[in-house]
């Protein structure tokens, strides 16, 4: 099957990035956004509509709410009575953190087909990870949603009750390696290399890393120590990194964006 319609409520970062790898399937799109400039711009970039959060409702089968968590009660009671008016089937997808399932059919309608999603912002460079879970929802549509996000990068099935720490480590995670590349790249330029030389090997180092790792399926600590020559200066930069408990940091902050994200939805 294919989606007639396809309609973003709230037209943010994620919800943006989400758009453009939807545009690689599809131009049946729609925007809506309390700044309509920002409908807007998508529109001039990647085609389709601007349009309203009642008229996305009532017209499109595959909705994306890319609502604030603390916002997402007050758009879904807005929306409902559109929704209970309709006869044809649509499909919802909330990506806001914290809002489980069972939260959202309370107040969308019970047994509303219904896709929760905790995508990231690599989306937007076919890199990133969506990992989803679903009810009511038919294996057809399951796999139109699938197909239609795949240009996102890797999109995951996850039970809902691990939804929240992936959904920390995937949608939290850029934020942290940013600050490492960032500070690799400082780093670099403390020592002379040219700033914009400095973001690109930075970058490039990373990206390559992840990959190495994905492909080869080798423990990270196999890897590490595969740099790390006897008496060489990759296990001195290690030795320096273990001093100032980077594997403590990473851990800590893990756990406190999770135990934040727990705090939100309904």
């Amino acid at each position: 099957m294919e989606w007639k319609n396809i309609g973003f409520i709230g037209c943010g970062n994620m919800g943006g990035a989400l758009a453009v790898a939807a545009a690689k399937k599809s131009k049946n799109l729609r925007f809506a956004n309390p700044t309509r400039a920002k409908a807007e711009a998508l529109c001039q970039t990647l085609g389709g509509t601007v349009s309203t959060n009642s008229a996305v409702a009532e017209q499109c089968d595959l909705i994306f709410l890319g609502v604030k968590p603390q916002k997402m009660e007050g758009v879904i009671e807005e929306l409902r009575p559109i929704w209970e008016q309709r006869s044809d089937r649509y499909v919802l997808v909330s990506m806001a953190a914290g809002w489980t399932l069972e939260d959202l059919q309370s107040l969308a309608g019970a047994n509303t087909p219904m896709i929760r999603i905790m995508p990231n912002t690599p989306v937007s460079v076919g890199e990133g990870v969506i990992l989803y879970c679903t009810a009511d929802v038919t294996a057809e549509e399951e796999q139109a949603f699938v197909s239609l996000m795949e240009g996102a990068g890797a999109v995951e099935v996850i039970e809902e009750s691990l939804m929240d720490v992936g959904g920390t480590l995937t949608g939290c995670g850029p934020a942290f390696a940013d600050l490492f590349l960032e500070a690799l790249a400082d780093g670099a330029v403390a020592c002379g290399l040219p700033r914009v030389q400095a973001l690109r090997y930075a970058a490039q180092m990373l990206l390559g890393s992840a990959k190495l790792a994905l492909e080869s399926g080798a423990h990270p600590g196999a890897l590490k120590d595969a740099v790390c020559s006897p008496g060489g200066s990759t296990i001195q930069g290690v030795r320096t990194l273990e001093q100032g408990g980077l594997r403590s940091a990473v851990l800590e902050a893990m756990i406190a964006a999770f135990q934040k994200n727990q705090t939100l939805g309904g």
